[in-house]
């Protein structure tokens, strides 16, 4: 069995569907395609969702019919026979319906799950469709049958092997099965969801129930780069990396890969793989528990950071100081991703700063806080890179311009991570790649 996840822009037209069924029919191996909700369509949910918390329902409305002349019109590209076109305006007039009936009851956090999970039960419904009017025999597994998440929103691998094992057994003679990323049930029961980027995070947690042979994301990018070519002319594909490598860079803001996926494939060593839905013959990226070489592979940046630094004269000695400094953080909610230390300061940093100002007010009675706002963390990763001593002075001899805010060094034997000012991000990237790659 393997696991082949596409996401939004792969299904984002009607196009792009057929050529995903072309890949997913390709295989001789069981293949279970887990797929996100086509492009677009979860930021017109949300937008939905949020003006019925406004109480807008006049503009929910107006995204709603929006979103059914898109799908209309997709649907008409998408299948041809009067039999699948009828059935195809059933499956949208069920959605749309329901999106039309949430206009006229109380909106809660509850509701707001069902609205998301409707781009996911479109996108494989249609999916679905299409496969069958081609003749492609398979089966539809709802993610919701099987996907669980326990009280603390973490997933529950056991209960979902358990699940899937019977729906897939139901299913003995075919080899093709279609089911939805992102979305879950709660402990409540209540429909849920793995979050942004959920889709890899479902096909990573699908891959490790069911011991599949190998996980591929399949996305608008030909794997991994060793820099961010968005804003680095040169740079070049990235072969193989291990898990810890991976999550390092998923983590600290390599797009193509959403963080939490990468714990399942590594608890059960599933590899994976990143490959391009617009060039299927393009390598990609191996992600496994083996390093292809040491030293540095890659460079990520992680923006919307701000640091912290909260300074005492108390504190030199004083035992316990940093357990209170974090329970703040942890009261809120609020994960930090560096620290650095001195004798009378310790300094922070957070990617969400919604809880910003109820901390700022509870660590001024341990001393002077001080908020940097607009910053970025410089991640540059690779096997047993803090290690080696000639990088290290690379890195520094390659910034030697450039104001470096923090830096985190230790903590991971795979990752030396900066902090800068986000307005130095593009200089800083661009830099690294000149001095560490020589591109």
């Amino acid at each position: 069995m393997k696991v082949m996840k596409f996401g939004g822009t792969s299904v984002g037209k009607p196009q792009r569907m057929f050529e995903v069924a072309r890949l997913v029919t390709g295989s001789e191996e069981r293949t279970i395609v887990v797929l996100s909700a086509v492009s677009g369509t979860t930021n017109s949910l949300v937008h939905i969702g949020t003006f019925l918390s406004q109480g807008n329902r006049q503009g929910a409305k107006e995204i709603i019919d929006a979103l059914e002349n898109q799908y209309q019109e997709f649907l008409s590209l998408l299948v041809q026979s009067p039999k699948a076109l009828k059935k195809g305006k059933d499956i949208l007039e069920e959605h749309m319906e329901f999106l039309n009936i949430i206009l006229r009851i109380s909106y809660s956090e509850a509701l707001s799950k069902d609205i998301l999970a409707q781009g996911e039960l479109l996108s494989t419904k249609l999916f679905s469709l299409y496969l069958e009017e081609q003749g492609v025999q398979h089966a539809l597994l709802p993610a919701l049958d099987f996907m669980r998440i326990d009280a603390n929103d973490e997933p529950q691998v056991e209960v979902i092997r358990e699940h899937l094992e019977q729906l897939v057994e139901q299913h003995s003679s075919t080899n093709l099965f279609i089911t939805q990323g992102f979305i879950c049930r709660n402990a409540k029961g209540e429909v849920d969801n793995l979050k942004r980027g959920g889709s890899d995070y479902s096909a990573s947690l699908i891959g490790a129930a069911l011991n599949a042979s190998v996980c591929e994301i399949w996305t608008d990018i030909s794997g991994m780069h060793n820099n961010d070519p968005r804003v680095v002319e040169r740079t070049v594909q990235i072969e193989q990396l291990s898990f810890d490598e991976a999550a390092e860079l998923a983590y600290f803001g390599a797009k193509i890969l959403h963080p939490a996926s990468i714990w399942p494939a590594q608890q059960y060593n599933i590899p994976v793989k990143l490959l391009n839905t617009m060039e299927p013959e393009a390598k990609g990226t191996l992600i496994s528990a083996t390093a292809s070489s040491k030293g540095v592979k890659a460079i990520a940046a992680k923006d919307g950071i701000t640091a912290v630094k909260i300074k005492s004269s108390r504190m030199l000695l004083a035992y316990g100081f940093l357990r209170k400094v974090f329970e703040v953080f942890e009261k809120y909610r609020t994960p930090i991703d560096m620290i650095t230390t001195s004798e009378v300061a310790v300094s922070v940093t957070v990617d969400n700063a919604s809880a910003l100002e109820d901390i700022c007010r509870e660590l001024q009675d341990f001393g002077t806080v001080d908020i940097d706002k607009e910053q970025t963390i410089i991640c540059i990763v690779g096997n047993e890179v803090a290690g080696d001593n000639r990088t290290l002075q690379r890195i520094f001899e390659s910034l030697q311009n450039i104001e470096v805010r923090m830096v985190s060094y230790g903590g991971s034997v795979h990752n030396v991570s900066l902090l800068v000012g986000s307005d130095k991000k593009t200089q800083v990237l661009q830099q690294l790649n000149s001095g560490l790659f020589q591109l």
